[in-house]
């Protein structure tokens, strides 16, 4: 059977596209923007992926159109295969009907933090000799690809709450039907599809109806927000995460986080890696919590966390030059820049960090998060914002907010030019944003090494 998907070069669409051809589906696709990492492993695995969003790459017909949620009306190929009548389904739906049935699905959720917890949590069942499936909207580096079909009944999969495609707008989350549910955290987000945090709130109360009264729903202790949304009715077994009361404790953190011990019930475990930032000892903790609902010993999840890779553009270091060292990380809310930047700062102490920010989510275009972003900065000595031509905002009154510590410039060059001139040995320099920015990483690389 052959399926050609429209925006394969997201990253859940892409690694839909990886599971499909695993499974023995003939597969094609179609994006306007390829690029690394997701073009990489589909070129790996011998997908041809097409420019652009062409009719003819639907001649001759595919015996299925899958759509991915960036997908619209008065696209080129969607008039094409609406006008052509040929059959069309949705990512996610198409995974809930080929892939998952028969399958105990771990669903991580939330806000932030679900591309590296669903990593953690694969990477604990493998290690744990599992062999489970997942699809994880990042790469993970302990399997260096986003999506496997796996050996045993075992899913994880990043449950993400936005819409599934113009043609089902509820979210994509409630197609997946988990026995195991993470919910991280939950904030307001996706500004561009949600009025505020209560209709966020309904899509995740809509997840919540899913879960079986014999599953297990495993969220933050406290938090306001997601006891809002359990309030309108849950029927599954819950077990909280790290506060006095909770279920799951947290003890001995390391002021950067790369060291900690966990504890429930008689068991204990310790983990010491190279992950910084207590929002990761968080997600590693829901991860450990999830693992252990399907038979992983606490200290045996440890174990694996100790040998974590980290996921690709989470806060990655992607190289170093004379003394530099030059992140990647894949930030898109106030909450998770300042997360990030926290857990650099407490591991440099009081070396120089450099951030780098491209405002380019959906929500970030819209202006949502202007009276918190320049917040959400303060653990950097300098400030760089990027005004692309595209953003219909100003950014000064970010610079404005963060004070003389912070620029503004309008072409990525400028921008590498500037770290190139001013930047010494010791200094980190974090380049945020949420897509490929240009390659700015590696012009920044090699203007420190060509200065």
């Amino acid at each position: 059977m052959h399926i050609h998907i429209l925006g394969i070069c997201g990253t859940f669409m892409g690694g839909l596209a990886l599971l499909a051809r695993e499974r023995g589906f003939t597969v094609s696709g179609s994006d306007a923007n390829v690029y690394p990492p997701m073009s990489d492993q589909l070129a790996a695995a011998g997908i041809d992926v097409m420019q652009g969003y062409l009719p003819e790459h639907l001649q001759p017909a595919p015996d299925m159109v899958v759509m991915g949620n960036a997908m619209s009306r008065g696209n080129a190929a969607v008039e094409y295969a609406l006008n052509q009548g040929l059959p069309y389904i949705s990512g996610p739906q198409w995974l809930a009907e080929n892939i998952l049935p028969d399958r105990w699905v771990l669903a991580v959720s939330g806000t932030h933090g679900k591309t590296t917890t669903s990593s953690m949590l694969a990477w604990i069942l493998h290690y744990a000799g599992m062999q489970p499936g997942f699809l994880i909207g990042g790469v993970p580096g302990n399997f260096a690809r986003s999506a496997a079909i796996g050996e045993t009944p075992f899913f994880v999969i990043e449950a993400d709450e936005y819409d599934t495609a113009f043609f089902d707008k509820r979210s994509k989350f409630v197609h997946y039907r988990p026995r195991t549910l993470i919910i991280n955290n939950l904030e307001f987000d996706h500004a561009d599809i949600f009025a505020d945090l209560r209709a966020i709130q309904t899509q995740f109360h809509h997840l919540i109806r899913t879960v079986p009264s014999e599953g297990l729903i495993i969220t933050p202790q406290a938090v306001s927000a997601i006891e809002q949304t359990l309030e309108q009715g849950c029927w599954t077994a819950r077990q909280t995460l790290d506060g006095e009361q909770a279920d799951w404790q947290l003890g001995d953190i390391a002021d950067d986080g790369h060291c900690f011990t966990v504890r429930h019930q008689q068991q204990s475990g310790t983990v010491s890696w190279s992950l910084l930032g207590r929002h990761n000892v968080n997600n590693a903790l829901a991860a450990i919590a999830a693992a252990h609902h399907v038979g992983v010993t606490v200290g045996h999840a440890c174990e694996a966390l100790n040998q974590f890779a980290g996921v690709k553009r989470r806060l990655e270091l992607r190289g170093q030059c004379r003394g530099i060292n030059v992140y990647d990380d894949f930030a898109h809310h106030p909450t998770a820049i300042a997360t990030t930047l926290e857990g650099l700062r407490a591991n440099i102490g009081q070396q120089r960090l450099i951030a780098v920010l491209e405002p380019r989510s959906n929500t970030m275009k819209m202006g949502v998060h202007q009276q918190t972003l320049a917040a959400s900065l303060q653990q950097a000595d300098q400030v760089i914002l990027y005004q692309d031509a595209q953003l219909p905002w100003s950014l000064d009154s970010i610079r404005q907010q963060v004070g003389e510590t912070a620029v503004v410039h309008q072409q990525i060059d400028d921008i590498v030019k500037l770290l190139a001139h001013q930047s010494q040995p010791g200094d980190h320099i974090v380049v945020m944003s949420n897509g490929g920015f240009g390659g700015i990483h590696q012009k920044i690389l090699d203007a420190l090494n060509n200065d």
